[in-house]
């Protein structure tokens, strides 16, 4: 097997061969240190979060099949690195002495004006802070003012705590004339949101807090002011912007307000936006504006913005999960409330199971959900713990040296089978008798058997839908056109065996079950039954194994191949050779396509140009092992010698290098489909770039799926609508787009209209019913 090694800043990826699943880590290290020229001491490897240590194998960390780790480089860091530091550091703490020595004037302003806030935090006892005058500035230390958000806008009500000049940058004589006001910064903090700290902002971003509330009659077009809006949610409550007014509507009964919503000094703005809040609409405080008191010392009222907790809207009466206990959702005691420090939940201390009486000491504090079992975590440099999985498994406690890691069985799936669902009965569109894979987890992949390991598909209450004859049973009999197959169990796998002798007896439960219904008879757990119309049953697709070929010469000598659909005739109990009960089945084969092992099927295998199918990678990893094998035997030259001899013979045989190219059998539409595909107009272009692909045969399905897979949900589109821009896609993924109100079209953003009617493509939708019979199910 492969996998992929990527470094943390993803710039650099190399594929990792030849490994198996009992590589060691060390030993991958080393196979990383020659790809990135990286010592092993100075590599982290990390997967799935867990960093992997030496002494273990790859198996242990779960990695499978082409699965990404990422390499994370440690520095070396050398003596004169270390010296350089030191330096670095002496040189800092002279600066920064230096620095203090020379401390400007306006800093010694600031300086004495923290100390004189400092003074009046400890010893005043007022509720309301004592306004401190520095003597520039428009503002004082401790009024509260409008700041401005940098980021969103918007502006909040916040507290000045200090005020002091920015540093002089060199003019020249043309800004000379700048306002001085531009270089003195207030340090503000926003009132509802203290864990923001202390924020530097110039004067342009500060203005006196709102207190002034316009009427109905003073509102006109043209004016700026401040209102609430939430861009996200225009029917909600938001946060406070200003606004300059666009259009004004009054009737008997409705007032309404558009206004242009201006986002922050970069010119973005909202244009057309409905305001909610007509009562509250605020005046716009100029600098310096005369009021009944002086600025500062009045305290209007507390503007409102959007709830915190979406879900109650912050009713005081209404229990709450999201915003307060988790689990009673009681708003109460919230000085006895825990917040887990992963998911920001809130829990009562007594609702907790068990209980607490009084709040944890501890810095850190998890919730049920989130704590985590401290003997399963594994540090840097620990030992991976053994999970009782794989603790259980036969390989924990076998002595044999065998290297069973290198299988393509447990390596998992990698795609899957989309064109038609799991519980599918019949054959896969696109594949034809005779299809090739090395790896029954490409035969998985491909839907025509989906289990990796089990020989029978099905459901016990719906049928079997696909079986895999690998010789497993003593009792199996296969004559080809007809075969008679032994059920499923009745073998103990414990300790996570493949295979065993037979150790009692087989019921009609599960999979045995599953393959009676397909029988055109009325279930019999006791006797078995026999079907006189046994092709009316339903359909079970067969794929031989080469593993089956020291018992059947109608098995592949290599791989998977699939054989076509067989219909069982009967079933019935028997006791086998082991002496146990087993239930036996005689399939017979119903196919119009020849089988594979026929003169015909051999023929229209080559016209197809069916030939073995491997994973992706898995041959130029083969010719790279070959290519490591000759360059060491040419080290010896007995070895080389062997190896040009096998070469040799091997290119004599080899049928890829001495047969003739064969050419493909067209696809052959009926004269059904071609009449759809004429009918379909709206498609006419892409049926035309499908039809191109009609001479590689049973691969042009594969393209009439690529051309008309739907945009939103990747699959061949269903119940389709084509639309003005020739685009097709599902009438389900296009309601849904229209009910998030996006009206255009997913594939080009072509302007769709609110109202448009969605007819179905009756011509489309009928030949893609031909072509994938059985796609629309579950969809």
């Amino acid at each position: 097997m492969w996998i992929q090694v990527r470094t943390m800043d993803g710039k650099e990826t190399h594929r990792v061969d030849s490994l198996s699943k009992l590589t060691k880590v060390d030993e991958l290290r080393l196979k990383i240190s020659e790809l990135f020229n990286v010592e092993p001491e100075l590599q982290r490897l990390f997967y799935r979060g867990k960093q992997m240590e030496d002494g273990h194998t790859i198996f242990d960390y779960n990695v499978g099949l082409n699965d990404i780790v990422q390499l994370l480089v440690r520095q070396k860091m050398t003596s004169v690195d270390v010296v350089k530091s030191k330096d670095k550091e002496a040189e800092l703490s002279d600066s920064d002495s230096g620095c203090g020595s020379t401390q400007s004037e306006s800093d010694k302003n600031s300086t004495h004006g923290e100390a004189e806030v400092q003074a009046a935090g400890t010893s005043a006892q007022a509720v309301t802070p004592e306004l401190v005058d520095l003597g520039f500035g428009f503002y004082k230390i401790n009024e509260m003012v409008d700041a401005r958000d940098l980021n969103m806008g918007a502006w909040f009500e916040a507290q000045i705590t200090n005020v002091t000049k920015a540093p002089k940058m060199p003019k020249d004589e043309a800004a000379e004339a700048q306002s001085a006001e531009d270089e003195i910064l207030y340090h503000v903090k926003y009132e509802d949101y203290p864990e923001n700290g202390v924020i530097p902002l110039l004067a342009k971003d500060v203005r006196p807090r709102a207190r002034t509330v316009y009427q109905w009659h003073q509102l006109e077009p043209g004016m700026i002011v401040m209102v609430n809006y939430n861009p996200d949610d225009p029917k909600e409550r938001g946060y406070w912007y200003d606004a300059e007014i666009q259009r004004r509507r009054e009737t008997r009964t409705v007032r309404e307000i558009y206004a242009k919503i201006i986002l922050g000094d970069a010119g973005d703005a909202l244009n057309d936006c409905r305001i909610r809040f007509l009562t509250e609409i605020y005046k716009i405080e100029e600098h310096g504006s005369p009021g009944d008191a002086p600025a500062g010392s009045e305290s209007p009222l507390k503007r409102s913005n959007g709830p915190e907790c979406k879900t109650c809207k912050d009713d005081p009466d209404k229990n709450c999960r999201l915003c307060n206990c988790q689990i009673c959702g009681i708003k109460q005691d919230p000085d006895k409330q825990l917040l887990c420090d992963e998911c920001d939940m809130a829990y009562h201390i007594y609702c907790l199971d068990p209980p607490l009486t009084s709040i944890p000491e501890d810095e850190d504090w998890y919730c049920p959900g989130c704590r985590t079992n401290t003997s399963e975590v594994v540090l840097a440099g620990e030992k991976l713990k053994e999970s009782k999985k794989k603790s259980k498994m036969a390989s924990a406690s076998s002595s044999s040296q065998r290297d069973w890691g290198k299988g393509m069985a447990c390596v998992g799936r990698t795609k899957q089978c989309t064109i038609v669902p799991s519980n599918h009965h019949g054959p896969i569109p696109g594949i034809p008798v005779g299809s090739l894979w090395k790896f029954r987890v490409q035969v998985s992949e491909a839907g025509v058997h989906r289990p990796h390991v089990a020989g029978i598909h099905g459901r016990s209450n719906d049928g079997a839908y696909s079986l895999v004859l690998a010789g497993g049973y003593e009792d199996d009999v296969d004559d080809g056109n007809e075969f008679t197959y032994t059920g499923s169990g009745g073998r103990d796998l414990s300790g996570n065996k493949r295979t065993a002798e037979q150790s009692c007896d087989q019921t009609l439960t599960h999979m045995n079950r599953a393959l009676a219904l397909n029988c055109n008879v009325p279930v019999n757990d006791k006797n078995g039954a026999e079907s006189k119309s046994w092709k009316q049953g339903k359909p079970v697709r067969v794929v031989r194994s080469c593993k089956g070929r020291k018992h059947s010469k109608y098995s592949p000598e290599e791989g998977n191949r699939y054989d076509g659909i067989y219909k069982i005739v009967k079933y019935w109990p028997e006791k086998g050779k082991s002496g146990f009960l087993v239930w036996r089945y005689l399939l017979k084969r119903d196919d119009e396509e020849p089988a594979p092992w026929t003169r015909d099927g051999k023929d229209r295998i080559k016209k197809h140009g069916l030939i073995m199918q491997y994973p992706a990678g898995y041959q130029k990893e083969k010719e790279n092992k070959e290519t490591e094998e000759a360059a060491a035997a040419a080290a010896t030259p007995s070895k080389a010698k062997r190896k040009r001899k096998s070469q040799g013979s091997d290119s004599k045989t080899s049928p890829a290098k001495n047969s003739k190219k064969v050419k493909l059998e067209m696809y052959k539409l009926s004269q059904e489909q071609k009449t759809l595909i004429k009918n379909d107009k709206q498609n006419k272009k892409l049926w035309d770039e499908a039809m191109e692909s009609l001479s590689l045969g049973p691969k042009f399905l594969n393209k009439v799926e690529e051309v008309f897979g739907c945009i939103c949900c990747q699959e061949v589109v269903f119940q389709p609508i084509t639309t003005e821009c020739q685009h097709n896609v599902c009438r389900e993924c296009l309601q849904r787009s229209f009910k998030a109100e996006v009206y255009t079209c997913p594939a080009c953003r072509h302007d769709l209209g609110k109202n448009n009617a969605m007819a179905i493509n009756k011509p489309l939708q009928d030949i893609l019913h031909q072509f994938f019979p059985g796609y629309s199910s579950g969809r």
